[in-house]
């Protein structure tokens, strides 16, 4: 009995060394699992915030049977690179499958932002778990697709709330974005053609007021559906209401990443100024200010600025009333064909204000781009919620005038090459005077701090305190990227239909103020505070429709903005090793 009671207790005791060794064996993968998981999540983030920074990894990444070992360690983005998590060393690298990547990928039917085109690249992210003993814990491999998603693929896109409230009838045709919530009423009727994906919620009503009125419509997608008012009141319409849309519309989407507002801001490291074909900054220091063509260190060129004083394309002005900021503008004035005409005359001479072997034609990032900004006292005061009076003395704008054709003038310069394309970036307030890019339509957008519409009877003298003279009919072509007025208690921004900021009377359907383009709100300005209910205006008959050239990457406006959202295919965990 000793014998076969001695043999139990050792039977027991092996079998319990076994369990032990089995439940840390099993607790050991489960780190290294997570341990590897977090290297394949921290190398896919690397890979996005590469591609929000208007930048596309490079590799190559390792190539033999035994990665990120000896020299076998790969280059640049795609290079082993090792983690410590709870102790396990987690080495990383990163493959491009070129095969199944597509410049000009189009998103199918069903999916988040259908029918768009993207920049597609897929790649394989390899992440290994090494534990203290040095054996493989956990070997995983994701699959993912990048997709770099034009913003002015949208026929409005807003980080923050959108509010569509039109008065008169609004037909919207194109996508519809927000990384807030969305709130649509009319007076009327407002017809909504296009995808709806809103990361918030998906209100039928006003947002100042709870009140619900009008005729909204929205494509589902082939046949208009109207969505109606909750007993006259502002309602949120859950998703399974809305799922009879068919997919047009998505609430709850992942708020999407998109560049920050101070990215106008003139400093190297952010694109729009880093990637300017030439920065013209008004230099409010000096008295009389000066119009100074600047270096990418935000230095003065001498000789570049001398040639633009020269071409009498660049004068100022303090004639301009803006009645919603209540204030006298100092207006840098910018007539675009002497502009243009200054940059062929000076590359024709050899000395470009463009830089060397630079022309008007010229397509590095689709065509040119022009950053048109100031520099002065208080001009980098910014407001806020919390300090709205910071931003009350700014008062610097830049308007464009002269720009119903864009590029130089046929009959001065007949052989001149046509530009690709034109983005127009500022620091500050944009005013545009006249009809714009009206007539041989070429990509083109407004980047700015906000943005501002003069038709093309505007005339300095007639405007003034508490005047709001007689507008023209205008057309624009040009997408729009500026900030919009957040809803702030009781108070209302004017919604998508007050995005464009207007000074006149335009009588309704006397004057008809025709836009093709997209409108992109990326937050509130950060240099001007006056409120909607301020500005001396009368709404003009809107004819307004989403560009769909945009649709086709070739015609983008140089530098497009772009979002980028992941999307994994395959997750996968190897156990031969």
């Amino acid at each position: 009995m000793l014998v076969v009671l001695a043999a139990v207790l050792t039977a027991y005791a092996t079998l319990t060394q076994i369990n032990l060794k089995t439940t840390r064996s099993s607790a050991n993968q489960a780190v290294g699992f997570y341990a590897a998981e977090g290297g394949l999540n921290l190398r896919a983030e690397v890979i996005r915030n590469t591609f929000v920074g208007f930048n596309r990894p490079v590799g190559p990444g390792p190539t033999t049977a035994n990665p990120c070992t000896g020299t076998d360690m790969g280059a640049n983005d795609f290079a082993c690179k090792s983690y410590t998590f709870k102790g396990r060393q987690v080495p990383t690298y990163v493959i491009e499958d070129t095969s199944a990547s597509n410049s000009g990928f189009q998103i199918p039917a069903g999916e988040l932002y259908a029918g768009l085109t993207a920049q597609q690249y897929t790649y394989n992210v390899y992440s290994r778990a090494t534990g203290t003993n040095g054996k493989p814990e956990a070997v995983l491999t994701m699959k993912f697709q990048s997709r770099l998603v034009p913003l002015f693929q949208f026929m409005a896109f807003y980080q923050k709330d959108l509010e569509i409230l039109p008065g008169a009838d609004m037909n919207l045709n194109g996508p519809i974005h927000t990384n807030g919530s969305l709130y649509l009423n009319a007076n009327t009727t407002s017809t909504i053609n296009g995808q709806i994906t809103v990361s918030g919620s998906f209100n039928r009503g006003r947002k100042d007021q709870n009140a619900c009125g009008g005729t909204v419509n929205v494509y589902d997608p082939g046949t208009a559906k109207s969505i109606n008012c909750n007993g006259g009141a502002t309602s949120q319409i859950p998703q399974s209401s809305l799922d009879a849309w068919n997919g047009q519309i998505k609430t709850a989407v992942t708020q999407v990443t998109v560049p920050p507002t101070d990215s106008f801001n003139p400093t190297a490291g952010n694109s729009f100024w880093d990637k300017a074909d030439l920065r013209i900054m008004a230099n409010y220091n000096l008295i009389p200010p000066v119009a100074e063509v600047r270096n990418g260190d935000n230095s003065v060129n001498p000789v570049l600025t001398t040639l633009l004083a020269t071409s009498g394309a660049v004068t100022f002005s303090n004639s301009f009333y803006n009645n919603r900021e209540g204030k006298s503008i100092k207006m840098m004035d910018v007539d675009q064909v002497k502009l243009m005409n200054a940059i062929q005359k000076s590359a024709t001479a050899g000395v470009s204000l463009l830089g060397p072997g630079k022309d008007l034609s010229d397509k590095t990032e689709g065509g040119l781009i022009f950053y048109l900004g100031a520099d002065g006292p208080n001009a980098g005061n910014t407001c806020s919620p919390t300090n709205a009076a910071a931003c009350s003395i700014n008062n610097y704008g830049t308007r464009i005038t002269n720009a119903a054709t864009l590029g130089a003038s046929a009959s001065t310069y007949p052989s001149a090459p046509a530009i690709q394309g034109l983005s127009i970036v500022s620091n500050q307030a944009m005013y545009t005077q006249g009809d714009y890019n009206a007539i041989n339509k070429k990509p083109a957008s407004i980047i700015a701090d906000s943005l501002n519409v003069l038709s093309n009877n505007w005339n300095d003298s007639n405007g003034g305190p508490g005047l709001a003279p007689s507008a023209t009919p205008t057309t624009l072509n040009a997408a729009f990227l500026a900030g919009t007025d957040g809803t702030v208690g009781s108070s209302y921004n004017g919604g998508l239909e007050n995005y464009p900021r207007l000074h006149e009377s335009w009588n309704g359907a006397s004057a008809t103020l025709t836009y093709r383009g997209s409108f992109v709100s990326l937050g509130q300005p950060q240099h001007v505070n006056g409120p909607w209910s301020a500005q001396k205006y009368s709404a003009p008959k809107r004819d307004w429709q989403f560009d769909t050239d945009f649709k086709n990457a070739a015609n983008l406006p140089p530098l497009s903005p772009r979002f980028v959202y992941l999307r994994q295919q395959l997750f996968s965990r190897s156990y031969d090793q």
